[in-house]
């Protein structure tokens, strides 16, 4: 029997390569070959010198090669582990207000608008877009309370090949802007509903995660049902914690019954090692 065939290589490139391993911080390999297949996999980062071998190997011809310059390198892509991706429509402005008075008077009127799936597609794309020009590979967005323009997300996430959790933020309680907030088992069953739609359309580097915005904005039910769903499904959970001191006082005086800020997502099954 002949041996397997190796699947086609889409890229060569030689040049100067840099990464971290769990010896090295950072490591710079000049002078190494790296190839891609067709699967956009890594087969191999190897030394020029071993040029001859692979190039039998793997069936490429120099011609095939890409040269990088001398002020080129490749590194690995970058993770962002925190994006509000309905926020980017007004990126780099209104930093006037503290954190609570900045959501009620920006952020929660901004999001609103997610529900019109046109918007949301429009600045959906372009932040996924820019965040992989910036050279961000992986990321953990944050979408809004609207499910399917948050599944619209992960679509246009899909679509261009990034790797991301996805979140359908969960908020049950806004006072300061309660036509943005949801019903408490509205909340849970859009959320079971997300995840489940998510799930289904089997995206290779897309996953849903569970979205708890922060604890001023939700009911201790909310939390709760959304910890007892993130254990069932063996989910990753995001959210905020702490972020300022009003913020702190705030879920001290929610929540008496908790120690501190952090034991109300704990208690909950919220804090978890995902």
């Amino acid at each position: 029997m002949g041996s397997p065939q190796r699947p086609p290589l889409a890229h060569v490139f030689r040049g100067t390569f840099v990464h971290s391993s769990a010896s090295a911080p950072m490591e710079i390999l000049h002078g190494h070959l790296l190839g891609v297949d067709d699967g956009g996999t890594i087969v191999f980062l190897e030394k020029t010198d071993h040029q001859e071998q692979l190039a039998k190997k793997w069936g490429f011809k120099t011609s095939d090669i890409r040269e990088l310059s001398n002020h080129e390198f490749f590194m690995p892509g970058m993770v962002d582990t925190h994006i509000h991706a309905p926020q980017y429509s007004f990126t780099g402005t209104r930093v006037d207000l503290p954190l609570l008075q900045w959501l009620t008077t920006y952020t929660f009127p901004t999001e609103a608008k997610y529900k019109d799936s046109d918007f949301a597609e429009e600045v959906y794309t372009r932040v996924v877009r820019r965040t992989l020009k910036n050279g961000t590979t992986t990321a953990c967005y944050f979408a809004t309370i609207y499910t399917d323009t948050s599944l619209l997300l992960a679509e246009i996430i899909d679509k261009f090949g990034q790797r991301a959790f996805v979140g359908k933020v969960c908020m049950d309680m806004n006072d300061s802007v309660p036509q943005y907030k949801e019903i408490t088992a509205d909340s849970v069953q859009e959320t079971e509903r997300f995840v489940k739609e998510l799930l289904e359309r089997k995206y290779p580097r897309v996953q849903p995660v569970i979205t708890p915005r922060f604890g001023p904005s939700c009911t201790e039910d909310l939390l709760s049902a959304l910890g007892d769903l993130a254990q069932a499904r063996d989910l990753h959970v995001q959210s905020h914690i702490s972020e300022n001191e009003e913020e702190v006082k705030l879920v001290e005086n929610m929540f008496p019954a908790y120690q501190n800020y952090t034991e109300l997502y704990d208690k909950n099954k919220l804090l978890t090692s995902k």
